[in-house]
């Protein structure tokens, strides 16, 4: 399917993963002009691309931007039990895969290639960094899931007691815990519009994708000094779904020689799309304004991608 408007170029197709499964994939593209950059979306725990990330999509076009999608395993339109992650390294394979063919396609050589991951998505984003840590030229991390806020977790038998049933009845919905939706998104029109959308998910965490949260956050808080990347992370400081803190721990013991913190006073954990028109204006900018200089400056990235880009030629930031 495809459809485009006066600036964007939308289309949808479905691809195979290396399980037989048929995943969505959509790609945002400036009808005009040749996109200065490439930004890969990787979203969030429940969530999906075509419908949710569609607004954050559409802004980076008309920036100047091509954006590409995908909805994982279980999420959205994609073949998988609902919201059921059985391995979250083989989800981070299927976004790896499809995403740096994407990169590899001839009209997409020597272009720069950012990543944009919102609260699970972080995570995501911060293992397809792990997994290839010279090929992305920087990253833009909204509210990531590099530790789910204490609020947010059950206490630590019942840790204990779900870790244990996770292996016997993984696809269960019995996880204790707030209403995220509730939680996520400042303004009721928001949360209504996730409330209805037939592809996002509202019940209770399953067992095994529980467990695949709390050990993928649990493994990346203690490895956030191996991030190398130019990134920005984003954190709204009223955020009662991921932790502000290790946003701020990220800024400071990466070994990025990049990097940028920004915290945002009274907002909530739906930087891209569950704020206020006025307040989704501000993160947005900050985020054009970061993708913007490193694309005109050619600064993003590892200093051997940097040669990549520019035939040798080494440009110091």
């Amino acid at each position: 399917m495809a459809s485009q408007t006066d600036d964007t170029v939308y289309e949808e197709s479905f691809i195979k993963n290396s399980r037989g499964m048929k995943l969505f994939t959509c790609k945002w593209v400036p009808a005009k002009q040749e996109p200065k950059a490439l930004v890969f979306i990787c979203h969030g725990y429940a969530m999906e691309c075509s419908i949710t990330m569609n607004s954050t999509a559409r802004r980076l076009v008309k920036a100047g931007f091509a954006v590409y999608g995908i909805d994982y395993e279980g999420h959205g339109k994609s073949d998988g039990l609902s919201a059921y992650v059985p391995n979250f390294d083989q989800l981070v394979d299927d976004v790896s895969t499809h995403y740096t063919s994407i990169c590899e396609r001839e009209e997409n050589k020597g272009k720069m290639r950012f990543l944009l991951g919102e609260s699970m998505g972080g995570a995501v984003l911060l293992l397809l960094h792990r997994k290839k840590p010279e090929f992305w030229d920087g990253a833009i991390l909204a509210a990531p899931m590099c530790k789910i806020a204490e609020e947010m977790k059950p206490n630590p038998l019942v840790i204990s007691l779900l870790s244990k049933l996770s292996g016997v009845i993984p696809s269960w919905k019995i996880i204790p815990g707030q209403d995220i939706i509730e939680i996520a998104f400042k303004q009721p029109e928001i949360r209504k519009q996730v409330r209805e959308n037939p592809y996002c998910y509202k019940g209770r965490p399953r067992l095994k994708t529980a467990y695949e949260l709390l050990r993928v956050s649990t493994d990346l808080e203690k490895r956030l000094n191996e991030v190398s990347l130019p990134f920005m992370v984003l954190h709204g400081e009223d955020d009662k779904v991921t932790d502000k803190a290790v946003s701020g721990e990220l800024y400071e013991v990466a070994s990025s020689w990049d990097k940028t913190l920004k915290l945002y006073p009274r907002m909530w954990h739906g930087l891209l799309y569950g704020e206020t028109p006025e307040n989704i204006d501000l993160v947005f900018d900050d985020i054009i304004g970061w993708l913007d200089k490193r694309t005109s400056d050619g600064k993003g990235g590892s200093e051997s991608e940097r040669k990549r880009r520019t035939g040798g030629i080494s440009l110091k930031g």
